[in-house]
């Protein structure tokens, strides 16, 4: 009998999920809900980088669709601020650029790689007491949202190696005084560790 409670004891505890296991799940779970902060990277391709390439990062001059302004070089400001702490060679245009411009300035760097970047879209929602007296529209309450493109490009060969979509939402926690801005910084990271093959999804 206490041979069976022991292994009935063993079958129990190994079923057990860990507590990190299920702090991450409840987090997934916060963000799915919106109650958390949210984003969505999706690749075209899974291309890996080696940790010592050089990535030079820049963003196009496109101003983003929709209600909202953001900073003109935000998404290359925050890029740069998630790659940094992967990529020891790392640097950035240190205004918008075109495409050509931007291609040029990494092959004078010497990088490998450009990161090419840009605020798709924008939709800056009512989200302080200011925003409603000037807006005063029930349907522009809410969290912000946000679409950044990011086209990553061999510098030798110009052949585009990657391709990605990240789609921000603001939780609840975060919708007063906030900008879709405010929610670049984590998916950008994010996306540096895929690059480097680490958290595949």
């Amino acid at each position: 009998m206490p041979n069976l409670l022991l292994a009935l004891l063993l079958v129990m505890l190994a079923g057990c999920m860990k507590v990190s296991d299920m702090a991450a799940g409840t987090e997934y779970q916060l963000r799915d809900a919106g109650v958390l902060d949210h984003s969505d990277i999706r690749r075209a391709y899974n291309w890996r980088l080696q940790p010592d390439s050089f990535i030079y990062i820049a963003q196009g001059t496109f101003a983003p669709q929709g209600n909202g302004v953001v900073r003109p070089n935000v998404v290359a400001d925050e890029a740069f601020e998630g790659f940094v702490e992967y990529f020891p060679l790392v640097r950035r245009a240190s205004g918008p650029l075109g495409l050509e411009k931007a291609m040029a300035e990494t092959r004078m760097a010497g990088a490998h790689y450009l990161l090419y970047c840009r605020f798709a879209s924008v939709d800056d929602r009512i989200g302080t007491y200011d925003e409603w007296a000037d807006q005063e529209a029930v349907d522009r309450l809410g969290t912000d949202r946000g679409v950044i493109q990011i086209m990553l490009i061999e510098a030798n060969t110009r052949q585009l190696v990657d391709t990605a979509r990240i789609r921000n939402r603001g939780g609840l926690f975060s919708w007063y005084d906030s900008n879709p801005e405010d929610f670049l910084g984590p998916p950008l990271q994010e996306y540096a560790r895929r690059l480097l093959g680490l958290n595949d999804q």
